[in-house]
């Protein structure tokens, strides 16, 4: 079983892109200022750090030379305080910096988390949730790297290295020219190391997908993996990405080990050249002790960024790369989006209707096909079939988690495209047999944190749920701590929570997905005094699998691809012979005193 490495994963990403950096910034353009000021203490740091070799300079030649105690005390003051501004203006410079950086940060977060709302299911059914993820936080926080450390120091690096050579050719051109003369060199081997760390970036990043896509799917499927036996075949599997990508990591090091010293060569080299030709000129007294003492300190200080050229570089790689798949990510077009005026109801009834309702989830590969039927006021029709016949699709059109390719659906005459999506969605209520719980406590899964559900709105609804007898019996009640998913929870008490939701966001139209499976007898019973309380007064549409469950229904309707084959009352559907009997005969005939739970009232 191969691992799938998605396109996204195989994007470099160039170090420097005009295009994206651009578009990068505009999310810094509400902090200019802030910006102005960090630019400003940069400068101010840069000036700093030319400043001390210089003061150097004059203390040898102007106060030891003359042997002016006084004077020289008064010079290492100087230098003691050009330390002390060095460090206050840098620390000024790197906060206002982060500071800035984080603020861009939070604001392209919600971006991202706000457009990733917007999508419709499908776009999820594309993209799972892990590289989503990695989108929101990793590839942002990347990015911030680029701003704290790879924009801001490539800068600093650049205004000290020009800054350098400029003090150098203006304290004595012949010395700086000697200095500056193995630049080339330099030049094209970080040329070269570029270029060999460009192809180990691209091959750790295509390992790294592959790496955690394993993961993700071992660690998912590990009850599978455990009840088959194949954690030694697991096992390896992961060794043998994991050894791949370490030695890639490895080549990395090895690039870095070679280039680290080849610039402490270079700068070893450019100090002796200087020594031989400076202290010569310095023996004929053509050049003064302290510019050579200033010029060896330039040129330690100017080979500083040149070392910090491998982070740097990869830091640019790795931003470029982030930003190009982020902007993909929210240059996706909203597929199911409002419209610009969109229709509403005074008075809301619950009335549903499907006109010829065609649907596919991949182009010519129908799910629904030409589904017709309406639903009235306070009607309870019920959904069954063989698993995959389109029931669940009917509900997702319904909602508008996909738009149809032809016909219309209608809720309370007005076509679900013409109306505000979540208005629509207000009225409906979903339940599904896979209950979601969040992270909180048990009143907010009631309410979702909708501020427009009151605390005593909360306590009727978990009321008529018939859950209140359980979450009294909790520690904290009402405020207990859910954990991840509802997993202390039994299927029936997570199950008596959603309707709980239902009954408090009181829906006009109420969607039953499988809601009443998986309990025991007890549980069972509350379900149903549960259920009967949520289906009052509202239209409800029920899928069920279990057919006992919508004997008691007004209408069902039998799904088989993609179709409706039959509907009818439960007698009548029988007394037929087709589809629906047999699926009857298959699961009841001859146990129906075995009963289930039961859609209306309990005889």
């Amino acid at each position: 079983m191969a691992t799938e490495v998605h396109p996204e994963d195989e994007i470099l990403g160039k170090a420097y892109d005009a295009r994206l950096m651009a578009r990068i910034l505009r999310y810094l353009k509400p902090y200019r200022k802030l910006l102005a000021v960090s630019f400003t203490f940069l400068m101010l740091q840069t000036g700093s750090q030319l400043l001390g070799p210089y003061i150097t300079k004059v203390a040898v030649d102007g106060y030891i030379a003359n042997s002016d105690i006084a004077g020289l005390d008064r010079m290492a003051l100087f230098y003691l305080a050009n330390v002390f501004f060095g460090f206050i203006v840098l620390f000024v410079q790197t906060y206002t910096t982060e500071y800035t950086g984080q603020r861009a940060m939070h604001d392209l977060r919600m971006e991202i988390f706000a457009h990733l709302q917007k999508q419709d299911l499908a776009y999820f059914d594309r993209n799972p949730l892990g590289r989503l993820m990695t989108r929101t936080v990793n590839d942002v926080e990347t990015l911030n790297e680029l701003f704290s450390t790879g924009v801001v120091g490539l800068l600093g690096d650049l205004c000290i290295v020009f800054g350098i050579a400029g003090m150098m050719l203006w304290l004595d051109w012949r010395l700086g020219l000697v200095c500056l003369a193995v630049f080339p060199v330099i030049l094209y081997a970080s040329r070269f190391y570029r270029r060999r760390a460009r192809e180990v970036y691209r091959e750790s990043r295509l390992i790294l997908a592959q790496l955690n896509a394993g993961l993700q799917e071992s660690i998912a499927g590990v009850a599978t993996v455990q009840a088959f036996g194949q954690e030694a075949k697991m096992y390896g599997r992961f060794q043998e990405i994991n050894t791949r990508y370490r030695g890639v990591q490895l080549q990395a090091i090895r690039n870095n080990a070679i280039f680290f010293p080849v610039v402490e060569i270079f700068s070893a080299v450019t100090i002796g050249l200087l020594l031989w030709y400076g202290g010569g000129l310095t023996l004929q007294n053509a050049v003064a002790p302290g510019v050579l003492v200033a010029f060896i300190q330039y040129i330690q200080r100017m080979y500083q960024p040149i070392r910090d050229l491998a982070e740097k570089y990869n830091i640019m790689q790795a931003a470029m790369a982030s930003s190009e798949r982020i902007f993909t990510l929210l240059d996706t077009p909203e597929t199911i989006g409002n419209p610009d005026r969109p229709k509403t109801v005074e008075s809301f009834r619950g009335e549903v209707e499907f006109d010829d309702v065609w649907l596919s989830y991949r182009p010519g590969e129908p799910v629904l096909k030409g589904v017709s039927f309406r639903a009235r006021p306070g009607e309870k029709i019920a959904l069954v079939g063989a698993t995959g016949g389109g029931k669940t699709s009917i509900i997702s059109a319904l909602c508008r988690f996909y738009d149809v390719e032809r016909g219309a659906i209608r809720v309370d005459g007005i076509d679900v495209r013409e109306w505000n999506k979540q208005e629509l969605r207000r009225h409906l209520g979903l339940v599904l047999q896979d209950v979601f719980l969040f992270s909180g406590d048990v009143a907010e899964n009631i309410s979702l944190g909708d501020e427009r559900i009151s605390e005593d709105q909360v306590f009727a609804a978990a009321r008529r749920a018939q859950i209140t007898p359980f979450i009294e019996k909790l520690p904290n009640q009402f405020k207990e701590e859910v954990q991840e998913r509802g997993s202390t929870l039994s299927q029936g008490q997570r199950q008596l929570l959603s309707f709980a939701r239902a009954l408090a966001f009181d829906p006009g139209i109420l969607i039953l997905d499988e809601a009443t499976s998986s309990v025991d007898t007890q549980t069972e019973i509350l379900i149903q005094r549960a259920l009967d309380e949520l289906l009052k007064n509202r239209t409800a549409l029920i899928i069920a699998h279990r057919l006992s469950t919508i004997k008691n229904a007004d209408r069902i309707l039998v799904i088989h691809k993609g179709e409706i084959w039959e509907q009818g009352s439960h007698d009548e559907l029988l007394a037929q012979g087709g589809l629906y009997a047999r699926l009857y005969d298959l699961q009841y005939r001859g146990q129906e005193s075995g009963g289930g739970v039961q859609v209306g009232p309990i005889s």
